[in-house]
């Protein structure tokens, strides 16, 4: 029974599955990166965001954000977010552990998005050496409320980062989510808009396990590697790592699985909209619905199978579309809600 819950409930997408085979099927390979898979994924990698950059590879989107914002930090540094930005609810204090210390300062903004306002008052709150200096602005996208953040938003960011000699770092879990929805090259919502450090998620697009941490400009990346090494990240046999992105990057399938996912939410979303003691929370933007239901028809859902969260983000219930969700498993699950709210 397909879910809800998580776009990470779903298995390997075919086209990874094949290149995760035939790595398998090439016998012997150089170890920790050194393969050929690793450095054809590399390589592809520059191609899709028409750049030289450094690309890196780590099990988990903790370890991509952490190591990242901790390449970009001194102990004494901070770092700027979303107050529901993962890196501050969700990753155990990885960001601020990695760094050995440097603090998280969180603004509120609307839809799950920072804005060049909120991160000046944030930079010019404090400017004593008694409070930690900013140093990184960290964007999610597409954000933790399904919201996606558009070029032009990011490039005013990255304005004010650069007026303030701050970094930008953006967390991608759902980044190919974020570029199916806007309908525009990926390099347009990354370095050309002033992103210096991208940590692309694979996982949620339909890999078994991996992200790339990408650095466009370089000489942040100086040392990430011995970094990657200490943190236990750095894969033996890194092509069952990597190998598996070229089926993603092979003939855009990364591209069409967001554009799936994105497909079914939106359905789900033209579903269940107007139905009574049903409030849509945030724009269908993404991969994600969000919305605030009464108790008893979410215990309804329950006890009808059905799994979705209800703690992530602002709080109602998320309800997350896959690379690999049946528009018949959203049919059935929008039947069961309109039923229960229309009995309620």
């Amino acid at each position: 029974m397909q879910q809800f819950a998580s776009d990470n409930y779903a298995g390997m997408c075919p086209a990874a599955f094949n290149y995760f085979q035939q790595a398998n099927q090439s016998g012997h390979e150089l170890a920790y990166g050194e393969d050929i898979w690793t450095q054809k994924v590399c390589d592809a990698l520059r191609d899709l965001f028409q750049t030289d950059c450094e690309v890196f590879f780590v099990f988990n989107g903790t370890a991509a954000n952490s190591l990242a914002l901790a390449a970009l930090c001194q102990s004494y540094h901070s770092v700027i977010c979303h107050e529901l930005a993962h890196i501050e609810t969700d990753e155990c204090g990885g960001p601020e552990f990695f760094s050995n210390g440097s603090k998280l300062l969180v603004g509120k903004g609307e839809q799950g998005k920072l804005t060049p306002d909120i991160i000046e008052a944030i930079v010019t709150k404090r400017s004593d050496l008694h409070f930690p200096k900013p140093k990184v602005v960290s964007l999610t996208q597409s954000t933790e409320v399904g919201t996606v953040y558009s070029v032009e938003e990011i490039r005013a960011i990255a304005a004010i980062a650069k007026r303030r000699h701050l970094t930008v770092q953006m967390d991608g879990a759902r980044f190919a989510n974020a570029v199916a929805s806007l309908n525009v090259h990926p390099s347009e919502l990354t370095w050309r808009a002033g992103v210096d450090v991208l940590c692309f998620g694979g996982t949620k697009n339909g890999l078994p396990v991996g992200e790339a941490v990408v650095f466009f400009d370089k000489h942040l990346a100086e040392d990430f590697a011995y970094r990657v090494k200490q943190a236990g990240q750095l894969a033996s046999k890194m092509r069952y790592l990597s190998a598996p992105w070229l089926g993603l990057l092979e003939n855009n399938v990364w591209l069409r699985n967001a554009q799936h996912a994105n497909a079914m939410a939106e359905l789900l979303y033209q579903r269940i909209k107007d139905l009574p003691k049903l409030r849509i929370m945030f724009p269908r933007q993404a991969n994600a619905v969000f919305a605030e239901l009464p108790l008893p028809i979410i215990k309804g859902l329950y006890a009808q199978g059905w799994r979705f969260h209800q703690f992530i983000g602002a709080g109602g219930c998320r309800f997350m579309c896959a690379w690999d969700t049946r528009i018949e498993t959203v049919e059935a699950f929008a039947n069961d809600i309109q039923r229960l709210c229309e009995a309620a």
